[in-house]
C-alpha cells in the first residue's frame, strides 16, 4: 500500500516539535508519550546551514540509535545524505549538547538493534515496508573531549 504523500506535514510537525524543543530545553518534546526524542545537529551538505532535526531514537550501551526511515519516504532524509557528506554531528538531549560520530550498524548489528527499535517503536517495520530502499539504522556515540 502506498502512503500519500504528506511531506509537507512532516515538515511543518517538525518546525513545531523543534521550535518547542528548544525553547523549553527538551521538557516538551524530547519525550512524545512513549517516543523518546533528541535533536540531531549536523551541517547541510549543500547550504552549509546547521540543522536541528527531531528523531526518534533508543539507547543502547551507551550509544543512541537512530533510523534513516523518512517516515517510510522512498527518498532517504536529508539529514542522512548530510552526515554522509559531513560526518561532524550532535544531539541535543534536554539542553545539554553532545558532540558524536556516527557509523551506519553493521549487517550483525542491524539485525539486532532492528529488534530493539521495533519493541519501542512497532510502526518502524512499515517504514520499511513501504521505503523500497535500505532503512538504514545509525548508532551516535559521544566523542570525548
Amino acid at each position: 500500500m502506498r502512503m500519500p504523500n504528506i511531506r509537507w506535514l512532516l515538515a511543518l510537525i517538525t518546525r513545531i516539535h523543534r521550535f518547542v524543543f528548544l525553547k523549553t530545553g527538551g521538557r516538551l518534546g524530547g519525550k512524545l508519550l512513549w517516543m523518546k526524542m533528541l535533536l540531531l545537529v549536523n551541517v547541510g551538505r549543500k547550504s552549509g546551514r546547521e540543522y536541528q532535526t527531531p528523531l526518534l531514537h533508543i539507547e543502547d550501551a551507551g550509544r543512541w540509535i537512530v533510523v534513516a526511515s523518512n517516515a517510510g519516504d522512498p527518498r532517504d532524509p536529508a539529514w542522512w545524505l548530510n552526515l554522509q557528506a559531513r560526518p561532524g554531528a550532535a544531539i541535543r538531549l534536554g539542553r545539554e549538547r553532545i558532540a558524536v560520530q556516527w557509523r551506519k550498524a553493521t549487517d550483525a548489528e542491524d539485525v539486532d538493534l532492528w529488534s530493539k527499535l521495533t519493541k519501542s517503536y512497532a510502526f518502524f517495520p512499515q517504514y520499511r515496508e513501504n521505503a523500497s530502499r535500505e532503512i538504514p539504522i545509525v548508532i551516535l556515540e559521544r566523542v570525548e573531549s
